[in-house]
């Protein structure tokens, strides 16, 4: 009881802590509430976010504002058609030493930081994006014959256009599923828009820390301690499977409308990013309410839709949405 005890205590310390954070962004940022709660719960799960909308919906700035918030280094790439691999990674230098003799030394790259904003990551060509893939993956770096650790913790938060298609290049499948969230940044309401407008002429507020990379490290480790219970497995098996259309418990919309469905990391990503959002509202559980909370983003990209989908004017969010609407969920077990 003594061990429950003490993790009911770091629950209710966490939700403070989310929500001390919550009320620092809210100082830069008007509304996105579902942006920051997705952040949030990638950060405390170890996770990368690719935040994707039109220009001017704040999305630089809100990395921005987290990063600020976290006692945490921060870089941030702009990526251009002409953007290397070496300006990411580092590069190897040939250095003169005391006695004279010349040997390579390693210049880090900007990666090498605990957060890495990747502002606008499909203006740069697959070469260059793919100097990220072992980053996000194994957090580690290789260039020539050594391979270096990354600073842990470490998170990717990229950004994205989606109604520019000129001098873009679209991520592979490969890299997008390195992202644990597609979060989509829409258009503010009306009042929230009317309150960006009001202070826009403002002075800029003064940020807090809240919490240092060692906490961040602590919470994560904490909030793998949340219980995903059988049930739960159960329902994230289910939902995962029936998005491949070959599989035979994929509803018939799925087979007509998808062309390739999720893998088994999406699955992990559902349990991970449902265990972030009972540990923010203080609970020890995963409901299966948490699960379809993180249901659209994590499948977002994800789920391939066909020409016939396209057609008839349904999009892979359109699809997921229903797609959680029709998988039932598995019967309680009974204890005799």
């Amino acid at each position: 009881m003594a061990d429950k005890r003490d993790f009911d205590d770091f629950l209710e310390k966490f939700k403070k802590h989310r929500d001390l954070m919550t009320v620092e962004l809210h100082k830069v940022i008007v509304g996105q509430d579902a942006v920051i709660e997705q952040i949030l719960a990638a950060i405390f799960t170890g996770g990368h976010c690719l935040l994707v909308g039109v220009p001017g919906l704040a999305k630089t700035l809100t990395v921005s504002t987290i990063a600020q918030i976290l006692d945490v280094s921060f870089k941030r790439i702009q990526f251009t058609p002409d953007l290397m691999p070496s300006d990411i990674t580092g590069t190897n230098v040939l250095d003169e030493n005391d006695t004279g003799k010349r040997e390579f030394r390693f210049v880090e790259g900007p990666v090498f930081t605990n957060i890495l904003l990747a502002d606008e990551i499909n203006r740069t060509p697959p070469k260059t994006q793919a100097a990220l893939l072992q980053a996000m993956q194994e957090r580690e770096v290789t260039v020539g014959q050594n391979t270096y650790n990354l600073p842990d913790p470490f998170f990717v938060i990229a950004t994205q256009n989606p109604i520019e298609q000129e001098g873009t290049y679209p991520l592979p499948e490969a890299q997008l599923d390195r992202f644990m969230f597609n979060v989509k940044v829409d258009y503010p309401n009306l009042e929230e828009e009317e309150s960006i407008l009001s202070a826009t002429s403002g002075e800029k507020p003064e940020i807090r820390k809240v919490l240092s990379s060692k906490a961040i490290l602590y919470l994560q480790k904490q909030i793998g301690q949340i219980e995903a219970s059988p049930r739960t497995i159960s329902y994230v098996t289910r939902l995962i499977r029936a998005t491949r259309p070959k599989d035979d418990s994929a509803p018939q919309f799925i087979k007509d409308m998808v062309d390739w469905g999720a893998g088994p990391r999406a699955g992990q990503f559902l349990i991970a990013g449902g265990k972030a959002i009972a540990a923010m509202n203080g609970r020890a559980a995963v409901s299966l309410a948490d699960v379809r909370r993180v249901a659209v983003p994590v499948l977002r990209h994800r789920v391939s839709t066909n020409f016939q989908a396209q057609a008839e004017g349904f999009g892979s969010e359109d699809i997921i949405e229903r797609l959680v609407e029709e998988i039932p969920e598995p019967s309680i077990p009974k204890y005799e």
